[in-house]
């Protein structure tokens, strides 16, 4: 019965078809187009009929369909996405950052759930729910063999319902009732003063009215606290919303200003976005952090900056996404995310990287060849180039992890002990006691012990590649004393290692207690001081002739 049922749907849809060539032939005009759409959906309605009815094993319709739809998209764009009607609050939270929930983060961790970051105030928190804890079961469902993509379903709900979870805590299985709530998490997780002159202030997400987060912070930092100078920090800030980043913009442009125009070929998604209300701080100087992770929205802020010679922008190129996605309404409640149109920034250049073939690891704009990069002109004259991304007046590259520490952090060392720690210690009274002795480092070398930590350094592993191509050529065995002492030469301990680098595994662990004790802003201001790109940016701002030279044009400076 099912499956006659199945070829009834499936001959409708094929009648319409027919219909629709029709009527294409009558109409005339763009009779060529439209008898190519109908004709091929046809034949893959026609295929799907066909496999419906006859394939050897059962098919599942709807399996197939979104493969195929995903498929189909893949050969587009990154961006334009199909959300069927059960993920369309994914798309929803993109967009207004809100979501019925417990306001945790969570990632698999063996057979079980990993409870990865809480947000201060919401559900998760207020019901005792900690990072390190592991989710073995939701409303009585094991989530053994669970994924995290379908625990996070199962945790999201209407506000107002409750769940019952069983965490496990130090080996003790832990009964939790949580009630659900309408979750929102801040664009602004942190802002404050980080000299006695300069705000700064960490913007996260372009999420719908995070312009209200953003003003106030910095009305705060202006009028309260002093504040003469400002950093925007926009690094790993995906983007979101234009309406928004146009907005942010005006916080420091005077109205009438071109923030960004958008282009596609559908001309109803042509559009020219400028400021239109008086600025909070016209002319406080401003410096705008970026690095590969910020995108579409990020990089329309700090281009329009750069363009308008209102800022100056450091760090490093930024990711390179100058695509407009609209969400459109399809079928049975699904959506589908798709690429309208492109950003133009004030100077005219767009964002959008014009060359994909080689990206780096991240996705982000990688080597552009010369040829494809043209030069355009900010309002002072100051030369700024397109080609993907944007490229900030002053590179500075991101701190990056020792091979040791790194593998600490990939391996989930850090965060493991982490956990030990904070069940085992008090609460530190402030952020600034919160102090790694070296009898912790110890502890924490044994735990490292404990836990069999191996890795391999860069030099051994290219050592081993070495012995492997000298083995294969025959030349092993004749030069098998020099390997053998070059590989003792070049062997570590954990003991070397963690003396070697005790400074940078002691800032690891502080960093993530003071997100375990202080939530994400006791994170951010932890890492503050010890930034690179926070401490030039905060050089930048308080050398006023060095500021206003980086936004002349070159023949002034």
């Amino acid at each position: 019965m099912s499956s006659i049922k199945r070829k009834r749907i499936m001959i409708i849809p094929a009648m319409a078809i027919a219909a629709l060539i029709t009527l294409g032939f009558l109409m005339g005009g763009q009779e060529n187009k439209d008898f190519r759409l109908t004709k091929n959906l046809d034949i893959y309605i026609s295929l799907f009929r066909e496999l419906n009815a006859f394939y050897v094993d059962e098919i599942d319709p709807e399996k197939l369909v979104h493969k195929s739809i995903n498929s189909m998209l893949s050969t587009l764009d990154p961006y334009t996405v199909f959300y069927p009607e059960e993920d369309t609050g994914d798309l929803d939270f993109m967009t207004t950052g809100k979501y019925g929930g417990f306001g945790s983060l969570i990632r698999k961790s063996g057979d079980y759930i990993l409870v990865t970051n809480v947000y201060q105030g919401f559900p998760a928190d207020k019901s005792g729910i900690r990072p390190g804890d592991l989710m073995i079961s939701i409303d009585g469902k094991s989530l053994r063999g669970v994924s995290s993509d379908k625990a996070s379903d199962m945790l999201k709900g209407e506000p107002g319902t409750e769940a019952e979870i069983i965490i496990r805590r130090n080996g003790e299985d832990i009964v939790k009732r949580v009630k659900r709530e309408r979750i929102s998490i801040s664009a602004v997780p942190y802002y404050g003063m980080v000299d006695e002159n300069t705000g700064y202030i960490r913007f996260t997400n372009f999420t719908q009215n995070c312009i209200s987060d953003v003003r106030q912070a910095l009305t705060d930092l202006k009028d309260n606290q002093g504040a003469g100078d400002l950093i925007l920090d926009l690094r790993n800030n995906p983007g979101g919303l234009v309406a928004e980043a146009v907005e942010i913009v005006n916080l420091f442009v005077r109205p009438g200003q071109e923030v960004v125009s958008t282009r596609g070929r559908a001309k109803q998604y042509d559009a020219v976005f400028r400021t239109t209300k008086s600025p909070v701080a016209p002319d406080m100087p401003l410096v705008i952090l970026i690095n590969r992770g910020s995108a579409s929205a990020s990089e329309i802020v700090a281009g329009a900056i750069q363009d308008l010679d209102r800022g100056v922008i450091i760090g490093e190129r930024s990711y390179g996404k100058g695509l407009v996605q609209v969400a459109r309404p399809l079928s049975y409640k699904a959506q589908v995310k798709m690429t309208t149109a492109k950003y133009y920034i004030p100077s005219g250049r767009c964002i959008q990287a014009v060359d994909f073939s080689h990206p780096n690891e991240d996705g982000s704009v990688g080597q552009i060849p010369d040829s494809l990069i043209s030069t355009f002109s900010t309002r002072n004259g100051r030369p700024v180039k397109d080609g993907g991304g944007i490229i900030p007046d002053i590179d500075v590259p991101s701190d990056m992890l020792n091979r040791f520490a790194g593998e600490l952090y990939v391996q989930n060392m850090i965060f493991d002990f982490a956990t030990r720690y904070y069940w085992t210690r008090p609460q530190p009274s402030t952020l600034d006691s919160l102090k790694i002795t070296n009898e912790d480092l110890q502890e924490f070398k044994t735990f490292l012990s404990e836990r069999n930590f191996t890795y391999k350094t860069g030099s051994e592993s290219l050592l081993e590649e070495l012995a492997g191509t000298a083995a294969e050529e025959g030349l092993y065995e004749a030069n098998r004393e020099e390997l053998e002492k070059l590989k003792s030469g070049l062997s570590h301990t954990l003991d070397r290692d963690m003396d070697l680098y005790k400074n940078e595994v002691t800032e690891l662990i502080e960093s993530e207690l003071a997100g375990r004790y202080f939530y994400d802003r006791g994170m951010v201001e932890y890492s503050i001081s010890r930034d690179s790109q926070i401490r030039e940016a905060v050089r930048i701002a308080g050398e006023r002739d060095r500021y206003i030279s980086l936004l002349s044009a070159p023949d002034s400076i």
